[in-house]
C-alpha cells in the first residue's frame, strides 16, 4: 500500500508541475513537459517554442523558475533543460490552442478539424485525432461532441503513451467548447506493428 501511495503522490507533483510550468510558460509557447524522477535528481525537459524566454539573459530566468520548483513542489534536485519545439503541427497543445483561437473567432468548426487534420498529416504525423465537446452551434443549441481520426491512433495498451495529448478550451459567446487533440509522432516505433505510410482520406484533402 505504501508503495501504491507513494506512485500516486509522484504522478500528482507531476501533474502539478505540468500545470505550473504551462500557465508561466504560456508566453514562452509551452507544448509540454516530461519529468523523470532518480533518487538523485527529477530531470525536468520543458518543450517550448522560444526556449530564450524560459532561459532567460544569463540564465537568470530558469534559475528561478528551477528554485521555485524545488521549494513549491518539495522536488529533490530538479534538473530543467529547454528543448525548442521544431514543428508546431505535431505539438498536441499548441495545435489544440489554435483551435480554440480560431472557434473564438466563430470559424466553422467541422471546417477547423478538416483543415487542422490535413495539416498535421502533410507535416509526417503517423495519425491524429481531435475531439471538439460543447457548444458548437449557435445560441441556444445543444452541446455536442465531433470527432474525427486519420492514421494510426492506440486507443488501449502500453502503446498508449507513444501518443501525445493536448487539451484546451476555447470561450466563444454561446459556451465553452473543450478541445482535445492526439497525435502519433513521425517515426514512433510500435512493438506490435510498422507504420510506414498513411493514407489520407479523400475527405481530409480535400476539406
Amino acid at each position: 500500500m505504501a508503495i501504491e501511495r507513494k506512485f500516486i503522490d509522484d504522478a500528482l507533483v507531476k501533474l502539478s508541475i505540468s500545470k505550473f510550468l504551462m500557465a508561466n510558460l504560456a508566453r514562452a509557447g509551452f507544448s509540454r513537459v516530461e519529468i523523470q524522477k532518480t533518487p538523485v535528481l527529477t530531470r525536468i525537459t520543458v518543450y517550448v517554442l522560444n526556449p530564450g524566454r524560459v532561459i532567460g539573459r544569463a540564465g537568470k530566468t530558469i534559475d528561478e523558475l528551477t528554485d521555485t520548483i524545488r521549494k513549491k513542489f518539495a522536488v529533490n534536485n530538479p534538473q530543467i533543460s529547454v528543448v525548442e519545439v521544431g514543428n508546431k503541427m505535431l505539438e498536441p497543445l499548441l495545435v489544440a490552442k489554435d483551435i480554440t483561437g480560431k472557434l473564438e473567432r466563430s470559424i466553422n468548426p467541422r471546417k477547423i478539424l478538416q483543415q487542422t487534420l490535413r495539416s498535421i498529416m502533410e507535416n509526417g504525423a503517423l495519425g491524429a485525432e481531435i475531439i471538439m465537446s460543447g457548444k458548437l452551434a449557435a445560441k441556444g443549441a445543444r452541446a455536442k461532441t465531433i470527432r474525427k481520426s486519420v492514421g494510426y491512433i492506440p486507443k488501449a495498451g502500453d502503446v498508449t503513451s507513444l501518443v501525445l495529448q493536448g487539451d484546451a478550451t476555447a470561450y466563444p459567446k454561446y459556451g465553452a467548447i473543450g478541445v482535445r487533440v492526439r497525435i502519433v509522432p513521425p517515426g514512433t516505433k510500435f512493438p506490435d506493428r510498422e507504420i510506414k505510410a498513411v493514407e489520407v482520406p479523400k475527405s481530409i484533402l480535400n476539406g
